[in-house]
This record gives structure tokens, sequence and C-alpha cells, in this order.
């Protein structure tokens, strides 16, 4: 037997001679190249089985076929839908329900199909428009309406927040969103801007539930924690109760030092004294007539990728935890963590992960967050072959078809995108530094792009070792 030179660390070219299939001739470059193309079709069709498995036209059909939800949301004649998916969301609903009058308020990318009693809205989202502020006041016409006639049936998706906006009376939208960045830059925690915001508006914090009387949610969750698919931030909450209250928001304020709008503080203070309407309570009595239905969330995605990467002859773990923190850090986590279960795994190997991280903006760079977490795996991805001397392949991209403001997804690499991206001059680090993972991965070719899917539950990362 040859024996190894102690501490030399074989080159992919190398782990190629010793693994390939006698009787072949072909380079060992090609010879890897062709086995990674098979793992880069195995990735792309796992993240896309995840995707398509969190549809949610097909989540809100499944549940409607629900006898129970069925007969309730029979009764309902008005539907309001809000966020990312409420297109593909309302429709489903309009297969089996007719709806008497019904907005749906969303980022539209075409012109919606004209249907009578149907108002389409082109919100905005991050930031709300005025898109957003005609729906919001749609949303409450519809409501008082809905009380005497069987009731609401509320669609909501990720963006729903900003897409369904009504500020308090005497508060403007700039005002509103203004106590917000100063909040932000602060650093408020999300579950303080979510306070503040409820106090601020005359829908979210289980407001349009109080005018409706009766309702019936449907909501297709991108919350991944501290509470997993809470309620009462879907949507910031617009039917469930709230448990936060006017001192709590005026509390806020205060205690991160920020100066908002003299409209801002003088509702805050007089909401704090008793003068103006709190959030809905849980012991409000038309709580009693509301039903609240998460129809799919990151594990939805994550079902439909184990089944086609099962499928396609891989050994599936997945990591239980969502998926947080700085998207950099998130990676390098990620990827040792793999590196770790494929050490005495010798089959083919798909590691999946989901959830939502977060991205430090350090430079001026273009990007998303699940591009900044594919960029930050490159090299561990490059140093994880070598070590297993098999070869790797990860994507990152976002269930929305969106990832920050570009067009696309996210990204994907493979165990030579380190050596390809050297001999074009191409640094990772550099890049990384400058929060440019655009620009890198365009120059690759490796972009995921989809556009907008219909759907959002959050992040989905899938690793693939063969």
């Amino acid at each position: 037997m040859r024996r190894r030179r102690q501490g030399h660390r074989r080159t992919p070219e190398e782990v190629q001679r010793r693994d390939r299939p006698l009787g072949l001739v072909r380079s060992p470059a090609a010879s890897l190249t062709r086995s990674l193309t098979h793992l880069r079709e195995d990735l792309q069709a796992i993240l896309r089985a995840g995707v398509e498995a969190a549809d949610a036209a097909h989540l809100v059909r499944a549940t409607l076929a629900r006898s129970e939800i069925a007969s309730r949301s029979s009764r309902c004649r008005h539907v309001v839908a809000a966020g990312k998916a409420a297109g593909p969301m309302f429709r489903s609903v309009a297969e089996v329900l007719a709806p008497v009058s019904a907005l749906v308020a969303t980022t539209l990318t075409e012109p919606p199909p004209p249907s009578p009693g149907v108002e389409w809205f082109e919100a905005g989202h991050p930031a709300p428009n005025a898109g957003s502020l005609a729906a919001g006041e749609k949303a409450l016409a519809l409501a008082s309406e809905s009380a005497s006639a069987g009731g609401l049936l509320l669609l909501l998706s990720g963006g729903a927040s900003a897409m369904l906006t009504a500020p308090a009376a005497g508060i403007t939208l700039a005002e509103k969103t203004e106590t917000a960045a100063r909040l932000m830059e602060a650093g408020a925690p999300i579950h303080e801007l979510n306070c503040v915001r409820k106090h601020l508006s005359r829908i979210k914090g289980g407001r349009l539930a109080r005018l409706a009387r009766r309702t019936v949610t449907l909501a297709l969750s991108d919350v991944h924690g501290p509470v997993p698919d809470d309620p009462s931030v879907i949507g910031s909450g617009p039917t469930v109760p709230d448990d936060t209250t006017f001192a709590d928001a005026l509390q806020v304020v205060r205690s991160r030092r920020v100066t908002p709008p003299a409209s801002v503080i003088h509702y805050l203070e007089r909401g704090a004294r008793g003068h103006a309407d709190e959030t809905l309570k849980q012991e409000d009595p038309g709580l009693s007539e509301s039903v609240y239905v998460v129809v799919g969330n990151r594990h939805s995605a994550l079902r439909g990728a184990r089944q086609a990467a099962e499928g396609r002859g891989y050994a599936v773990v997945e990591v239980d935890a969502a998926t947080t923190g700085e998207a950099r850090d998130a990676a390098v986590e990620f990827v040792e963590g793999a590196k770790r279960m494929a050490a005495g795994v010798h089959v083919p190997l798909c590691v999946l992960a989901s959830g939502e991280t977060t991205v430090t903006v350090r430079g001026n760079g273009r990007g998303g967050r699940n591009q900044e977490f594919a960029l930050a795996a490159v090299p561990g991805v490059a140093s994880m072959a070598l070590m297993l001397e098999r070869g790797a392949c990860l994507a990152s991209a976002g269930t929305d078809g969106i990832d920050g403001p570009t067009d696309a997804a996210g990204a994907l690499l493979d165990s030579l995108t380190l050596q390809r991206a050297g001999a074009r001059g191409l640094g990772p680090d550099a890049f990384l530094a400058r929060n440019d993972a655009y620009n890198f991965f365009d120059a690759l070719g490796d972009l995921i792009r989809w556009g907008p899917t219909g759907t959002n539950v959050g992040d989905l990362h899938v690793l693939l070792i063969g």
C-alpha cells in the first residue's frame, strides 16, 4: 500500500484520481466536474421541491378541505388578503367560496384578473406606500360590513404588516414610519417595535377582529422565533389578542431615548391615561367567534425538500432549530455541523435547514442574506470536501424568490467554487467584507433566479455531500 506523507492534504484532483472508476479515461478535473454537475442538478431539484411544497395556493386548498374550517369559512362573504402570497391564497379561496366583497394587498408583478367585487392594491414592502394605506382603509370598511354578514375571512402571509396599514387617528404614515425607523436605529428588538406599531394602528393588535366580531384567519407563517408561528407577530396580529399596553409602548420609546414626532408621543400618552382604545385583550368576548389556522410554515418546505432528497437516494439530516443570527456566522456553523455529521456517514448525505438570518451592512456591495450565507460558506465547503475526500454542493435561497434588493433568490456553490473564483481573481473574503455577494456569484454564473414564487415561509439551506 502506498503511504501518504504525513500532513499532506490531497487536492481535489488527487481525490478524484483515486476514486475514479477503472476503465474510464478522462482528465481528473473533468471527472470531478462531472460528479459535481450531478450534485448541482440534485441540489436545485431538492430546493425547488421545498418551495413547491410550501406553495400557498396548495396549502390553503388543503386547509379549506378540512370540514371544520370549511364550515366556518363558508359563512364568510368578506375577504381580506394581504402579504407576498396574498394573490395565490385568495385565488384558492375564490375557487370554493363566493365572496361578496374582497381586497387583495400585495406586491403586484402582473395585472390582476378582473373580478366583480374584488379590489387589488399594489402595496409596499418592506416600507408601506399609498397602496398600503388604501388597502388598510378598505380592510377596515370590509371588517365593519362583515360584522352583520357572516364574518371576515383574513388571509395573511409575510409582508402583510407593511401592506395593510391604517395609522391611528391624528398620526400620518410618515410619522409612524419615522418612529419605527428611529427605534430600529436605537437597537430596539422586534418585540418592542411590534408593541409600538400595534399601538399606533387601527388594524394591528386585534383591532380588525374587534370590528368584524367573527373572523377566520388563515396564515402562512414566516415567523421562526422566539415563539414559532406566533399569531401576534404574523402581520402584527390583526385578529388575535395583544398582551402589551400603551404604557408599555410609551416605556419602549422612553427607554430607547428616541424622540418621535409630537403627534406620536401625544397619542401614546393619551392611551396610557386610558383616553384611547387599547389593543384587543385575551378576555375580549369577540375572540370567542374567531378561528386562527397556520396553513404552512418552514416545516412545509423542509418536508418537500426531504422527500425529494430521499427520492434521489440521499440520507437526510434536518437541523431542528431555525437558522437565525448573522448570515455569515450561521453559514460557518451550518457547514461545520454538516462536516461533523458526514464524518461517519459513507452514503450520499443531504443536510437541510431553514429560518431567517440577518445581515449587518458594512460595505456598499449588492446582495441579500441568502447570497451572503452562501458566500460565507465558500471556504468551508472547499475545505470540507478535501477533508472528507468527497464532492459537496450548497444552496441558500428565499422561498419567496426574493433575496434583498436584488433579482436573485439566493446562490449556490460547490467544492470547486473557491478554485474557480481564484482563477478569476475573485477573493470571497474581499467580497464578503463589502457585502457584495451578488457580484461574486453573478461573475461565476451561480445566482439563483426564480422571480416571485407566490409563497413565503423563510429561507431554505441545502447541503449535499456525494
